[in-house]
């Protein structure tokens, strides 16, 4: 029995699905990253805020509901608004993210809370990261220590 016939479907179909195959394997947590991730340098603080632009590269929207960091005892996301000439701030427990959509964390608006520093948070540092997807997956994130935002 002649199966080079078979063994072309065969080829087809998996050079057909290998695109599709690589993507799922990928998973949420490998499309999503924290470009410019800084926090200001506050060597003698415990607590300090996290910033940059989270970006889903993903096709498909994904939620944000943690951040956690071996560098700090509590990472939580939250925003901070003005009312009436009244500044607040508030936890946010879910971050929605469209497919190719961002969220950008910069003073005064959405920003990490790092609290319980393990280290000091002086300039140059790296700050270990990850966001915790509502899969249960975890997508890495790195900050670096500044003065002040890095510029583009």
């Amino acid at each position: 029995m002649d199966l080079r016939p078979f063994r072309m479907a065969v080829l087809t179909l998996v050079a057909l699905a290998a695109p599709a195959l690589c993507a799922s394997s990928v998973g949420p947590a490998g499309c999503l990253r924290l470009e410019a991730g800084w926090a200001r340098a506050m060597p003698a603080m415990s607590m300090a805020a996290g910033y940059g632009v989270l970006r889903n590269r993903c096709r498909y929207p994904v939620v944000v509901v943690a951040a956690r960091s071996p560098d700090f005892g509590e990472v939580t996301l939250h925003e901070s608004t003005q009312k009436d000439g009244i500044s607040r701030m508030r936890e946010i427990g879910r971050l929605p993210l469209a497919a190719g959509g961002e969220a950008v964390f910069r003073p005064g608006g959405l920003h990490l809370m790092l609290m319980r520093a393990t280290g000091g948070l002086t300039e140059g540092a790296r700050l270990r990261l990850s966001f915790e997807l509502e899969d249960g997956s975890q997508a890495p994130a790195e900050l670096r220590v500044a003065r002040s935002a890095p510029q583009p």
